[in-house]
């Protein structure tokens, strides 16, 4: 694996900086989400994304816009970096007609068909089937777009998972299956449910390239996520992709994360991966202390903004429940 200064030497400076603004971006969002959340502004439940950041900033800086990916309950980080907009993002939260979905999916149900991200899926596992049938249509259409799977260690235990993985071996779908393993499935350690010692490891029994990175390194994921994603539009078949990371908070809106261990929590906490991106980027020469201020303020207007448009945009109106859905 190259040094990670060698990864910084050969990426764009440009694109270094994108992916730092995104991860800025998705931590300035939930940051202000969780305190509008504890303040009761916001309808239903929250999962955030706060950790993860360098996953979704630096597999979605290889994408295109025509490119699809599909997330979890824990959606807002995947939204953001592909490019959804922050407005109807917080709008949705906020349960307005002007949200992504309307206001009628919330926060476990972000997305932007546009964007190239469907509707997240909260179903544990739920999404790696649609990923595949995504992948199955572009191959159908010979296609050279890619799909992701986004889901974290908790569904790597469902049988979707390996019915997926099976499927889109034998097809050679090109499909990118993203393992965001915070070790933690809700409140069980990932040691207790799991044999292997990694996730990817599960890709031998398929055929397929397992690979494991630091999931707090943004330069890793987007190099691993590279090479995943070439591999695909070339006609090589599907990855499996895990990102070892680690949620800065609860599983959801009330846990107190009594169940982690303290040395562990300290230890990984001390990873930040903003942190450490920024470190990286202004030791490299490739961004200044008086950028990283101006991102930071640039994305902070930009949040406010979107919250001042959530809070004046209407409720759906009561015959809204009549559209969108339909039965098989």
């Amino acid at each position: 694996m190259p040094e990670n200064k060698n990864i910084i030497d050969t990426l764009p400076g440009d694109a270094a900086k994108a992916m730092y603004r995104a991860m800025v971006t998705i931590r300035q969002f939930e940051d202000t989400v969780y305190y509008m959340f504890l303040e009761g502004k916001l309808p239903g439940t929250v999962h955030l994304y706060q950790g993860q950041e360098a996953v979704a900033a630096g597999v979605c800086a290889n994408l295109r816009k025509e490119d699809v990916i599909f997330s979890t309950h824990r959606a807002d980080g995947h939204a953001i970096a592909k490019g959804v907009s922050l407005n109807a993002c917080m709008a949705e939260l906020f349960g307005r007609v002007t949200g992504c979905c309307k206001g009628k999916g919330g926060a476990m149900h972000l997305g932007d068909i546009d964007a190239g991200m469907p509707p997240a899926v909260a179903i544990v596992g739920g999404g790696l089937p649609m990923a595949a049938g995504c992948g199955l249509a572009f191959k159908y259409r010979k296609q050279d777009n890619v799909s992701i799977a986004f889901f974290g260690d908790g569904a790597a235990n469902e049988g979707a998972f390996h019915e997926t993985l099976n499927m889109a071996a034998v097809w050679k779908l090109p499909v990118i299956f993203v393992c965001e393993n915070n070790l933690y499935g809700a409140s069980t350690h990932v040691s207790k449910v799991m044999k292997v010692e990694n996730v990817a490891d599960r890709a031998s029994a398929y055929g397929i390239p397992g690979v494991t990175v630091d999931g707090n390194n943004v330069f890793e994921v987007y190099r691993a996520a590279g090479e995943a994603v070439q591999r695909a539009r070339m006609g090589g078949g599907p990855t499996l992709l895990e990102c070892k990371t680690y949620r800065r908070g609860g599983h959801s809106r009330g846990d107190s994360n009594l169940y982690r261990d303290k040395k562990e929590e300290a230890e990984w906490l001390a990873k930040d991966p903003l942190v450490l991106v920024r470190e990286k980027l202004v030791t490299g020469g490739i961004i200044t202390e008086e950028e990283i201020k101006n991102i930071e303020e640039q994305v902070k207007a930009e949040i406010e903004k979107a919250v001042k448009f959530a809070e004046e945009s209407p409720f759906p109106a009561k015959e809204e429940i009549f559209k969108d859905f339909w039965a098989d």
